[in-house]
């Protein structure tokens, strides 16, 4: 049994986002520091990661910093639709093995919920990798790439 509020009673909600596909928007003010949701999926081995299709860059992965994996696509929750931005009014923060979506400046209600992705990868950023990982974000200090810098 799902012990989740109905979505018009939650203060988040998922519906179609101008930055991509599906998004995670706020229904009432979330202050900043707000806990809004866990991030929930399969934990998943760096194995079954790459057995997946490996030709999308869309997928509901999370690394942690212990290198663990959640899969969101994957008995997963409303935060696998929360998109990146670069300028994101929320970060992922990592407790005793769990990953949490905190709020670090207040939100509107009708605010889409966003995260910086941060993306490392080990291969060289090169001009079609970035354009293969392009933010389409809209913000002011948008740097074109979901990828996080190598400096």
């Amino acid at each position: 049994m799902n012990s989740e509020k109905p979505t018009s009673r939650r203060r988040i909600a998922v519906r179609r986002s101008g930055i991509h596909g599906k998004g995670v928007f706020a229904n009432t003010f979330v202050p900043a520091g707000s806990r809004l949701i866990e991030y929930k999926g399969e934990r998943i081995s760096d194995e079954d990661c790459y057995a997946e299709d490996g030709a999308s860059t869309h997928t509901f992965l999370y690394m942690m910093d212990n290198n663990e994996i959640i899969d969101g696509g994957r008995n997963g929750n409303d935060a696998r639709w929360i998109n990146h931005s670069c300028d994101p009014n929320c970060e992922a923060v990592e407790e005793n093995g769990r990953v949490f979506m905190d709020a670090v400046r207040p939100i509107e209600p009708g605010d889409e919920v966003t995260i910086d992705y941060s993306l490392y990868l080990e291969a060289r950023y090169t001009a079609a990798l970035k354009r293969e990982y392009a933010c389409v974000c809209g913000t002011v200090q948008c740097r074109g790439t979901m990828l996080a810098s190598k400096r």
